[in-house]
């Protein structure tokens, strides 16, 4: 009896394996000090979560709508055009999900196909290092990724010129996440301007299917003086845009697993369709009783949402400050989400306490975790420019973060 080759091919994600072996660390007794984790330390507003309450207590536990109800689909378009200035979006355009991630793997779905014997595979264009799903949804859907790489030097972002010759006739889709898990650094308006100009004109010419999904689940947690800018709100790409979001991050909500997404006009309309087609096939809907939280977060949490902001602002500035003072580290400053992203390659071919050479990020978190109690997550699963790299989360307290980084400094001056 075989596993499929389609399930055999994938690696775990290498963020929750680091998470489960910090948690059976942690288990052992053992004082682990993880910075793995993309989960905010707070807990979910209380607004939120009476919310979920009251619902429970009204018997609202029977099956929903797939794409979410009526009023909670209206609240989101009513959001895409308050806040992120999305034209052409009615509740009929919004599609509820389990999850970001759901709602990304369904959109790969629905705009890739596998190809034809003899025919050359769709193309996704996107900017590495990126987040470890990315690839793997868009190669289970028949397409193939199209790196474009990027550095710390550039603070990880893709240029106008690296965007134009990425594209081919065979460009399907461009992927776009700002601010960037993991790389914690943000696309301006006017680079984002620069690049729906470059989206047009090629499908004016060489690439006539070309969308961008635009991934802004982080929006809400900048801090470096860099504007959010949605760039499905540009005239030039509204039509052929799919925005992407989620309560995860900045409601802290991770466990909730509630995802969104909505393109404009008639193409967004045929992207909802698909995409509720494929989710009545899998999970159907999202659970009943926490639509009215959505409702709630969206329209009733602004405050909470900015204290939490405030307070990733100053460990941002904190987690950075520190770790630029560690000898070989390479780090662009965070400007969004909550994440630094360091180029840790200086120390490779050197060895640790054990005798062990570090050759790779992965020996470098491993080495870390083993001799010094701190996870990471190591960069290789990010594309290419990740294997440099390693991930620090500082969605954790200000103590843990001092703590966590002076032992990392104590690692580093260890190693030979």
């Amino acid at each position: 009896m075989n596993v499929s080759r389609r399930a055999l091919s994938l690696k775990p994600s290498s963020t929750l394996a680091i998470n489960a072996e910090a948690r059976r660390l942690k288990s052992q007794g053992i004082d682990v000090l993880s910075f793995a984790a993309g989960e905010p330390d707070f807990d979910t507003p209380e607004l939120i979560r009476r919310a979920l309450i009251d619902a429970l207590n009204r018997g609202e536990t029977r099956y929903a709508p797939v794409p979410g109800d009526q009023a909670t689909r209206q609240v989101i378009a009513d959001k895409f055009a308050r806040e992120n200035g999305i034209p052409n979006v009615t509740a009929e355009h919004v599609v509820i999900s389990s999850g970001g991630k759901q709602s990304l793997a369904l959109l790969f779905q629905c705009i890739l196909d596998f190809p034809a014997p003899g025919e050359a595979p769709a193309e996704v264009i996107l900017p590495v290092p990126a987040w470890v799903s990315y690839a793997p949804q868009i190669e289970l859907a028949g397409g193939m990724v199209v790196e474009v790489k990027t550095t710390a030097a550039s603070d990880f972002k893709m240029t106008v010129e690296q965007l134009r010759a990425a594209i081919t006739p065979r460009s399907r889709a461009l992927v776009i996440n700002s601010p960037s898990n993991p790389c914690g650094t943000m696309y301006t308006p006017d680079e984002l301007r620069a690049f729906a100009r470059v989206v047009q004109e090629a499908a004016r010419t060489v690439a006539p299917n070309l969308v961008v999904i635009s991934d802004e689940l982080y929006e809400k947690i900048i801090f470096g003086g860099i504007p959010h800018l949605s760039i499905g709100s540009l005239p030039e790409v509204a039509d052929r845009t799919i925005t992407v979001n989620g309560l995860s991050k900045a409601y802290a909500m991770t466990g909730w697993r509630l995802g969104y997404a909505a393109g404009s006009g008639d193409f967004g309309l045929k992207i909802s369709k698909a995409m509720q087609t494929l989710q009545s096939q899998s999970t159907t809907s999202v659970a009943t009783f926490e639509l009215p939280s959505i409702r709630v977060a969206l329209t009733q949490c602004h405050q909470e949402v900015e204290q939490m902001r405030q307070a990733f602002a100053s460990r941002a500035t904190l987690m950075f400050d520190l770790i630029s003072r560690v000898p070989g580290l390479v780090c662009p400053k965070p400007t969004g989400a909550f994440y630094v992203f360091p180029d840790v390659s200086a120390h490779f071919g050197k060895r640790d306490k054990a005798g062990n050479v570090l050759k790779t990020a992965a020996d470098f978190a491993k080495s870390l975790l083993t001799e010094a109690q701190v996870a990471c997550v190591p960069g290789e699963d990010f594309g290419s420019g990740g294997e440099r790299c390693c991930r620090f989360s500082f969605a954790c307290g200000e103590e843990q973060i001092r703590a966590g980084v002076a032992r990392l400094q104590t690692f580093v001056a260890s190693l030979a």
